[in-house]
């Protein structure tokens, strides 16, 4: 059987939904919702922008959780926001956050409003080593990837440039696609 590798099941770099740091976080939604129309109805649509420096490399990967946490300030307050994104809570304690913390409280025209003056560049964080996957690794180091890190893509690199993203979505399709004999 034929390897299958990384850069097979990429989107490229350039298919995919960028912005540069400097951008709102409105004008990244905008070229996520851009990026969305180009796709095949067909294909998953994309769940994250790309963010560049001024040279065009990729700094960071803005999720859609990430955007929901960067509209709400409050989440600053909240201790052990790592620790939380990984472990199980129980809905009253969930529910006395929200109050104790007055998260999600504004009116809906507030997070517009923080959407048009919050750059991108103020909330990225630059990816983790983990978060990377060589274009020529396999199929299976790609699964195995995703499967032991809290990621839904990977950050493919070509030497040290990143080239494209590698998406869970994609992943499963083709291990779908092998199942069924297509």
């Amino acid at each position: 059987m034929r390897t299958i590798t990384v850069k097979e099941l990429m989107v490229p770099l350039e298919e995919y939904a960028t912005v540069r740091q400097e951008a709102t976080l409105r004008e990244a939604i905008l070229a996520l919702e851009k990026a969305q129309m180009t796709l095949d109805p067909s294909q998953y649509k994309h769940r994250a922008i790309l963010v560049l420096d001024e040279s065009g490399n990729v700094v960071s990967k803005i999720t859609m959780k990430n955007i929901l946490i960067a509209l709400e300030p409050n989440y600053g307050k909240v201790e052990g926001m790592g620790v939380l994104e990984r472990s199980g809570y129980s809905p009253d304690l969930i529910q006395s956050m929200l109050v104790d913390i007055a998260l999600w409280t504004e009116p809906l025209q507030f997070f517009r409003e923080r959407a048009t003056k919050l750059k991108v560049g103020d909330f990225i964080q630059a990816p983790s080593e983990d978060e990377y996957i060589d274009d020529n690794a396999t199929l299976g180091e790609a699964i195995h990837q995703l499967i032991v890190q809290p990621y839904h893509s990977l950050l493919v690199t070509s030497g040290d440039r990143v080239g494209g993203i590698l998406r869970l979505s994609d992943v499963f399709t083709k291990i779908c696609d092998i199942i069924k004999g297509a």
